[in-house]
């Protein structure tokens, strides 16, 4: 068991049994590849397609080759899609699937008789591992040694709600039943074990069940939500102008001009309109940008285990952080010690030590330091790396939680606690957990060279062999009302009165005050007649933890701090500015938890004036209620949170500032579920005890270095810095504001001004001045382009300036956006592309007023070879005036409301999106593709434009961008007025 396997048994048993990891899933290829296709708009494209090419053949008399070209494109663009949809989900499975691979999966194993961490998937049958709290088991295990409050949470794989104990022995023949088993997947919820690997792989439980179930699928996430409400309504929208079409068609013009529109042109229309109300990029665009947003937030070191959480970020309004590890740098030094009344610095404590060994004194008096130093190795579940053992003790690698580390390396400069352990064999240990609140290790003596360093002298002459040192760690406020009797400076033993509590209570009030952790070392000495059971009965478990409940005597005191992330206050400032609540909940001492809130900027009043429990009234008192804006800062404490009611918590939740003190697992819970209520939360944490909440929140967020159960439970995982969380809110915010610049872009164009050609041509009589076919050339190739590469766009400077997003009123597509998209952009593109086209006509001898209400009866002085060269021409310059004008739309939409000369599209890292210029050049050579190649334009109806048609439609694209200007400049100066009511 303290030897492991050696590297050749590894080798072998590695080629043997194959490496730790579960067979992937099967792909449901067939499934996967139809949803490629007929996800999306893909169905509507290719119903399209079908009718299109009906409408050429057989109902074609004579069949005709645009109609032909118009279906080859809608098949062409229900491929491209198709295609996109694969490349978007290799791109985000490869996000996906990397970002697993980064997430801590490391085990401590020993092996060639040294611990080591290895990768959970290096380990083999065989193998000893040890595991402690938070740990998640990497494969099946048979225990060989289990701390008394061992225990599992197997939940994951039997759906039971309750952990249950770990023992040595077998309880059950069956092995899912017994508990001398450890089951890969489930999390250590306490204690400490080590076990011997007994499956890997698919030969594990959890990999046996991975090979006979598929993935869960994924719920639709609150934007697709949005976005399938949106689509329903442009589709409804779709549907009644279609209806119209066919009522008008059917009730009048095929009685009044049956010859103006046949059945093929009926349905060619159908499609048009079709075709022209369905944004076809937005379902690329969507996908594009959240995959877009996690590579970007990957490079940040912020890993989102699913598309989900990204668009979740941007509506964050409350944050709910643990303190320790997550605020601090989990990165503890004792910094001070309390024996007695005497208060001493480390400094200090080693120079008392070197007097009492002096020569003249040793070996006569022992002081109280010594034990300090005795109690804080012995009672502490840490332990150094023995390979780094020659290096100075604070570089020295030390396996155990950050407490238990800075307790070590305090108890080691004092003296060695290696020898300690040897003087002293352990018999019990209890692990210290968030509920207790302390932790027990019993001894008995082995060597008698440390006695005198452990017990006072008196207590040192009366210890038997057989008799057990019970030690004891732990917070002060649990522990104190057990002590009778408390050790001096001299190292002598006293009743421990009513003064000596207020004195020891003061001081570590002291302690807290100044944002130290506190901790209280004490010992009792049980006499073999005492106890009635052996070490290792499970009843010799229930004696000792009665004997910890009376009659220990206080050693001392010792202070621990863990300093704030250097980064953390411009965080929570960032964080404030953005309109979102940070709020701290710890189980630390509530004046500790204070004096770091105050130091971290999470509370803003000094001490005095921060509300307590008492400000919270019972039940509504009309008028002497304090109004909401004067609820700035409270402290409550998890025994408090307890006796809170309904209307208390809704007081409660209107606080700016508030810091929970010793709260447990289930408070936590409780806080993020009341918080719930009122808005999104996101919850910060790296323990055990925080992965209830974690999993409860609706971003759970985990640092890297925190424990495995915390990593599994959330949604995304820091991997550096806690300050990644500001990057964080900040592309889940810009990913919902580039999906509205999407729409705001894609709507006047390609759904507005290519719906009114259809219509005037079926009830005004007019030409259909937009040919179908570029219809098509508008939503698919050239907008569609432009649309993606905004998803590349950058945060504008006020995206952390702003409220949070409201999830219950804020739409995605609201009524501003709806009246900015066709109220004002539709209309100008329509109405300018209009104009070109007829004006042209009109240059060239065609006069608007004989297309009016002319349903195709032309005067005969008009060729009609001649007026279908022009038509062609028409709608040439038509869509070329549209896909201009687009350009500028594109440039005026990348912002809501900085000017494009504060949020520059080029020469600024921070706001530049070089993207935009190769899909303008790809609009352009689209256009000169369908326009400009002789062998298309007879088959497409298409033509040359001439070149004055090219530069005029600049000038209306240039009124559009300042136009907006103007408006943005209007919204920034003057923010309560109805123009900045109207901004979308």
């Amino acid at each position: 068991m303290t030897q492991g396997l050696s590297n050749e048994q590894v080798a072998r048993r590695q080629k043997e049994y194959g490496r730790n990891a579960p067979s992937p899933p099967k792909s449901h290829a067939l499934q996967k590849y139809f949803g490629y296709f007929f996800k999306g708009f893909g169905p509507v494209l290719l119903i399209g397609a079908v009718l299109v090419f009906i409408a050429w053949k057989p109902l074609g008399q004579p069949p005709s080759l645009a109609n032909l070209a118009l279906g080859i494109v809608l098949v062409a663009v229900f491929f491209i899609q198709a295609a996109f949809n694969m490349f978007q989900d290799w791109s985000s499975s490869r996000v996906m699937s990397s970002i697993k691979n980064m997430l801590p999966e490391d085990t401590m194993v020993i092996r060639n008789g040294k611990q080591a961490f290895l990768e959970a998937h290096e380990l083999v049958p065989g193998d000893i591992v040890c595991i402690k709290a938070g740990n998640k088991l990497p494969a099946d295990m048979r225990f060989l040694q289990v701390s008394s409050d061992a225990k599992f949470d197997r939940s994951i794989l039997t759906g039971e709600s309750l952990p249950l104990a770990a023992t040595v022995n077998s309880t059950d023949d069956n092995y899912l039943e017994t508990r001398c088993i450890g089951l890969q997947g489930t999390h250590c919820v306490s204690g400490s074990c080590t076990g011997l690997v007994v499956a890997t792989g698919d030969r594990t439980v959890f990999g046996r069940i991975a090979t006979l179930t598929n993935e869960p699928k994924s719920k639709m996430t609150t934007l697709e939500k949005e976005v399938l409400y949106f689509v329903i309504i442009i589709c409804s929208i779709m549907l009644a102008m279609i209806t119209v079409v066919l009522i008008v068609w059917g009730t009048w013009l095929k009685r009044v001009h049956p010859d103006w529109i046949n059945v093929p042109t009926l349905i060619v229309d159908c499609v048009s309109v079709a075709v022209a109300f369905i944004p076809e990029g937005l379902p690329i665009a969507l996908t594009a940008g959240l995959t877009i947003t996690a590579n970007l937030m990957r490079k940040h070191k912020v890993l989102c285990k699913s598309l989900k959480t990204v668009e979740t970020l941007g509506s964050v309004s409350v944050i709910c952080s643990d303190k320790t590890g997550t605020l601090t740098e989990n990165r503890m030094t004792v910094t001070e010690c309390t024996i007695g009344t005497h208060t001493i610095t480390i400094d200090g404590a080693e120079e008392e030590l070197e007097v009492s060994e002096a020569p003249a004194v040793a070996g006569m008096v022992t002081t109280g330091v010594d034990q300090v130093r005795t109690i804080a190795g012995l009672c502490n579940a840490a332990e150094f790396d023995a390979t780094t053992m020659d290096l100075p003790i604070e570089q020295r690698r030390v396996f155990g939680d950050a407490t238990d580390q800075a307790v070590l390396r305090f108890s080691e400069r004092l003296g060695s606690v290696h020898h300690l352990r040897q003087c002293w064999q352990k018999t019990y240990e209890l692990a210290f957990n968030s509920k207790n609140k302390f932790m027990i290790r019993t001894f008995s003596l082995f060597k008698k060279d440390c006695l005198n360093a452990t017990l006072s002298e008196r207590e040192a002459e009366d210890f038997k062999t057989g008799d057990t040192l019970l030690t004891i760690k732990g917070a002060p406020d649990i522990l104190i009302n057990r002590c009778s009797s408390f050790v001096n400076n001299a190292g002598d033993v006293h009743p421990f009165d009513e003064d000596m509590r207020r004195a020891f209570e003061n001081v570590k009030d002291m302690y807290s005050s100044q944002g130290k952790r506190c901790l209280l070392l004490a010992r009792k000495v049980i006499h073999q007649g005492e106890l009635r059971h052996q070490s290792g009965a499970g009843q010799f478990e229930d004696e000792i933890i009665e004997q910890a409940k009376s009659d220990l005597t206080l050693v001392g005191l010792v202070a621990i701090v863990d300093p704030l992330r250097p980064e953390i206050r411009e965080v929570v400032s960032t964080l404030r500015g953005a309109g979102i609540r940070v709020f701290m909940v710890t189980g630390d001492f509530a004046l500790t938890a204070l004096a770091i809130a105050q130091d971290a900027g999470i509370v803003s009043s000094p001490a005095p004036l921060v509300d307590n429990v008492s400000a919270l009234p019972r039940e509504e008192r009309g008028s002497d209620d304090k109004p909401s804006g004067s609820r700035s800062s409270i402290l409550i404490s998890g025994p408090e949170l307890l006796s809170l009611n309904e209307h208390q918590w809704k007081i409660l939740t209107e606080y700016e500032e508030i810091v929970f003190a010793r709260t447990t697992p289930e408070q936590k819970l409780r806080i993020v579920k009341e918080f719930q209520a009122i808005g999104v939360v996101a919850m910060t944490g790296d323990g055990v005890n925080d992965a209830p909440s974690l999993k409860a929140a609706d971003v759970g967020i985990a640092l890297g270095s925190g424990s495995d159960i915390a990593i599994e439970a959330a949604d995304m995982v820091l991997l550096e810095s806690f300050s990644s969380v500001v990057e964080a809110v900040q592309y889940g915010r810009v990913v919902f504001d580039n999906l509205k610049k999407v729409i705001c872009y894609l709507l006047p164009a390609g759904s507005f001004a290519e719906f009114w050609p259809v219509m005037t041509n079926v009830v005004f009589g007019l030409p259909q001045i937009l040919s179908s076919f570029l219809m098509i050339i508008i939503c698919c190739f050239t907008d569609c382009a432009a649309a993606t590469v905004l998803s590349y766009e950058k945060p504008e400077a006020d995206v952390l300036l702003r409220r949070p997003r409201n999830v219950k009123k804020d739409r995605l597509v609201d009524w501003q956006l709806v009246i900015h998209a066709y109220g004002v952009l539709g209309i100008i593109e329509t109405i300018a592309s209009f104009a070109m086209a007829y004006w042209y006509l009109e240059k060239n001898g065609i006069p608007f007023r004989v297309l009016w209400f002319s349903f195709g009866d032309l005067p005969g002085w008009i060729d009609p070879d001649f007026y279908a060269a022009k038509l062609n021409e028409a709608s040439s310059i038509y869509f070329v005036n549209l896909v201009v004008m687009q350009w500028f739309n594109l440039l005026a939409v990348r912002t809501r409301r900085w000017s494009i000369f504060q949020h520059p599209p080029a020469f600024n890292k921070k706001t530049q999106n070089l993207y935009l210029f190769p899909a303008i050049a790809f609009a352009l050579c689209m256009a000169i593709l369908w326009l400009y190649i002789p062998q298309l334009q007879s088959i497409l109806g298409t033509s040359p434009v001439p070149v004055e048609h090219w530069f005029l439609p600049f000038t209306f694209g240039l009124f559009i961008l300042l136009f907006d200007e103007g408006r943005k400049f209007l919204v920034r100066r003057y923010p309560n007025t109805i123009i900045a009511r109207l901004a979308w």
